[in-house]
């Protein structure tokens, strides 16, 4: 196969473009608009979009780059079918595109607005950071939860970084945009635990699975209450943005929806419903910014 085959191959198992692109367009603009709405500024112009969504493609494929040097041993060993471990491409390969993108976006920041280089650069200090397993790899391994936050937490980093593409340049972040950080972090978490809500039968020795940890019922439980807080923080924000109804309207529809989904997986944790939470947990984040980034401007309640 040639390179442009075996990277698609790749993509398709690793980064899926088609469930990946149309998320971080949501996702990077949904950051920016909010950040506007709260401050009651007008939205910038397109060219803070296209920033916004360059910058949030490059960091998440990154961090998948930086997940495959992470998991190169366990892989081997473990799930010697993934792309690299079977030799369909190779670690330097991926590595290298994943460099190659760092001077892409920063000259993409730089002629923005320069000062917002440095909140690309805190992120990325985080990435290396947890690339690095922050220095103590079998320490924070065996505290799940801590491995859980510390590495969920460039969530709100890369937030921070796509609302501060509005706000640098804008005059400064409104007070309540933090409620839409703290919402980023919350989210984080729901898909992290939700893409490892496994069924029994589908556990794998050498795979770590919150499932495994935690058992089916305790893990579904512990998901939900995620939903839970992320719900009652897009309700938070709606009630800043001045859409208290709209968004929490959203917000207890795509609880519900998550509810069922945790109780049917709880009761009974098949295959089918552990492919339901890995589903329905991107639909809610993805319907989260959304609602939050974009129903405003459709209710005109935006400036």
């Amino acid at each position: 196969m040639t390179l442009a085959q075996r990277l698609w191959i790749y993509q398709a198992e690793r980064f899926p473009l088609a469930r990946t692109v149309p998320l971080l367009a949501v996702f990077s603009a949904a950051g920016i608009n909010v950040s506007a709405f709260l401050a009651g500024r007008d939205l910038p112009g397109w060219g803070a979009y296209a920033v916004g969504f360059l910058l949030a493609f490059t960091l998440f494929f990154q961090m998948r780059a930086a997940d495959e040097v992470k998991d190169l041993e366990d892989d081997k060993r473990y799930r010697p079918e993934r792309p690299i471990p079977r030799g369909l491409v190779s670690l330097r390969l991926i590595m290298g595109l994943a460099l190659a993108t760092l001077p892409i976006a920063a000259l993409a920041t730089w002629a923005w607005h320069p000062p917002v280089l440095w909140l690309l650069a805190l992120t990325w200090v985080w990435l290396a950071a947890m690339t690095a397993e922050f220095g103590v790899p079998a320490w924070l391994k065996a505290r799940p939860v801590l491995y859980l936050t510390s590495h969920m937490a460039i969530m709100p980093l890369i937030d921070v970084l796509l609302t501060g593409v509005e706000w640098m340049p804008g005059g400064g972040p409104a007070t309540a945009l933090w409620l839409f950080i703290a919402l980023s972090f919350v989210n984080g978490c729901v898909l992290e635990i939700g893409r490892k809500c496994w069924a029994p039968e589908s556990e794998r020795e050498g795979v770590e699975t919150y499932s495994r940890l935690w058992g089916p019922a305790r893990t579904a439980t512990i998901w939900l209450g995620c939903v839970g807080v992320a719900a009652l923080l897009l309700i938070a924000t709606g009630i800043a943005l001045g859409q208290p109804l709209l968004i929490g309207a959203v917000a207890i529809a795509g609880l519900a929806a998550c509810a069922y989904a945790a109780l049917t997986y709880r009761r009974t944790p098949t295959r089918k419903a552990e492919k339901a939470i890995d589903l329905i947990a991107g639909l809610w984040v993805l319907v989260s910014y959304g609602s939050a980034g974009f129903l405003p401007l459709l209710a005109g309640g935006a400036p």
